[in-house]
């Protein structure tokens, strides 16, 4: 059976005033053989970032708000050895004893698994409307405009640093996971997709579908996100990139 080194995978989790459950994320995915974790604290106002360094975790820091920004500095001056990125959230809600699932499809030959929260019924229940809402909007003009059907957007996703490099992301918001998914489709990577748990937030507030406003903004970047990645794509003569 093919075998994934975990050595050869890093964790990016950004982070937010999560000091309620950055230390047990951490120490589930060391539980899990993963020892290359680094923790984005992005403006955090309370210990998030001492207790993850308190657990073992890298912590880095990236003061100008926004996910996908978090997630680009955790990219940054990765050691050589490193073949694989794992993004996760510090919130408790991902399933990461389903990791070394995770790991033998990569082996098999994936370039980027992602968690689909959909398939199970402990991840259906978990979905607030604006989750399910949003999944549902992206996944179908993802379907729509690139001929590709997901089934979910969800946190959990390891993909190959190769490839993740080739993709040349610009999205440095909450549109950052959506460009991963359709520049993955146009870039012809491996796609699989893997039924996960799901779980409330173990803590902390959530900055999407925690707030009304916060859920409203999240469907605004979607639509005008992939409204920016389809113009790009008209504009190539639906060519890959």
């Amino acid at each position: 059976m093919p075998f994934l080194n975990p050595d050869s995978i890093v964790v990016i989790i950004p982070v937010l005033n999560e000091e309620i459950t950055i230390a047990s994320v951490v120490h589930s995915l060391h539980r899990q053989g993963l020892r290359h974790i680094r923790v984005v604290d992005n403006g955090s106002r309370d210990r998030s970032a001492q207790l993850a360094a308190k657990a073992g975790a890298e912590v880095v820091y990236e003061p100008i708000p926004g996910y996908g920004r978090a997630c680009w500095r955790g990219l940054q001056d990765m050691a050589d050895s490193i073949q694989w990125v794992l993004f996760c959230d510090g919130d408790g809600s991902d399933d990461v004893e389903s990791l070394p699932r995770f790991l033998t499809l990569a082996a098999a030959g994936g370039d980027l698994v992602l968690g689909d929260r959909t398939a199970t019924p402990a991840g259906r229940a978990a979905l607030t409307p604006v989750q399910r809402f949003g999944n549902a909007l992206a996944t179908t003009l993802i379907w729509w405009g690139w001929g590709y059907r997901y089934r979910d957007l969800g946190p959990l996703r390891l993909i190959r640093r190769v490839a993740l490099e080739s993709m040349q992301l610009r999205d440095r918001g909450f549109g950052w996971t959506v460009e991963i998914q359709v520049r993955a489709v146009e870039c012809g990577l491996a796609i699989q997709e893997l039924p996960v748990a799901y779980y409330p937030r173990r803590g902390g507030h959530s900055k999407i579908s925690g707030t009304l406003r916060g859920s409203v903004r999240a469907g605004v970047i979607i639509l005008s996100t992939l409204g920016q990645l389809y113009g790009r794509r008209l504009s190539r003569g639906f060519k890959v990139w």
